[in-house]
């Protein structure tokens, strides 16, 4: 199995990701919690993944102890409800080490992120659907660095741990739209999304094992604030932008 996203269905590849044995390879260096490349076999198909177990989690004033892992298959749910397939397929399982969510690794370039994909140009498609979809999850921490250049030259977006909390926490990189309008296929996209979590709909149920009740209203509130102002917000200090920015 190719890792730069295989030629399979989602509905496949998250098959592969539940039920796949895992065999722990290395430890991901720079990683803040425990990150683990583990070989994933299911049948005859191998492929490798990356692990975040509970246990390894670091304990974060801010965040209740043990979700992140919850929150990392959490952005996938919303990303692949979207259709915008920013988020590697990611699974909240047991593994090796206990629970946590198991994603599907992604080859790329390391010298690769946001910052040098945006200088390079091709990429400016993807900046109306990050900017968005970190609004939708209220994510804490969008470094350059977790935007990675897969293999096959597309975009992927990583690292969704501290995400989902109840209070505004976006701090972002991605400030280049900041108070202009989102793209209305963008915005179809994003009232289909409202209209099924309101009815917890099909994937969309999930989250309900991911998140708090709490985290799911205010999850539901960030998006009828989305579609009523129809633009992208502003930053509201030197807090909304994470440091280091890579």
């Amino acid at each position: 199995m190719s890792n730069e996203r295989p030629a399979a269905s989602v509905n496949e590849l998250l098959a592969f990701l539940t039920y796949a044995e895992l065999t722990p390879q290395t430890s991901m260096p720079w990683s803040s919690n425990a990150t683990i490349l583990c070989l994933a076999t299911y049948q005859e198909t191998q492929g490798l993944v990356i692990y975040k177990p509970q246990r390894g989690e670091r304990p974060l004033w801010d965040f209740t102890r043990g979700t992140l892992c919850q929150r990392e298959a959490a952005a996938f749910v919303v990303s692949n409800d979207l259709g915008w397939n920013l988020v590697p397929p990611t699974v909240l399982r047991d593994g090796p080490y206990g629970l946590g969510s198991v994603q599907l690794f992604i080859e790329n370039d390391e010298q690769e992120h946001w910052f040098t994909m945006q200088k390079e140009g091709g990429y400016e498609h993807y900046l109306p659907l990050l900017a968005a979809f970190d609004v939708i999850i209220n994510n804490a921490d969008r470094k350059s660095g977790h935007c990675l250049k897969g293999a096959d030259g597309r975009l992927w977006a990583i690292d969704h741990g501290v995400t989902f909390h109840h209070e505004n926490k976006l701090r972002t990189v991605l400030w280049d739209l900041a108070g202009s309008p989102v793209p209305a296929p963008l915005m179809n996209d994003i009232v289909f999304l409202q209209q099924r979590l309101t009815l917890r709909e099909g994937p969309l149920k999930l989250l309900e094992q991911m998140l708090s009740a709490e985290e799911l209203v205010a999850l539901q509130r960030r998006i009828d604030r989305l579609v009523a102002k129809g633009k992208y917000p502003q930053p509201t200090s030197e807090w909304s932008y994470p440091w280091p920015p890579v």
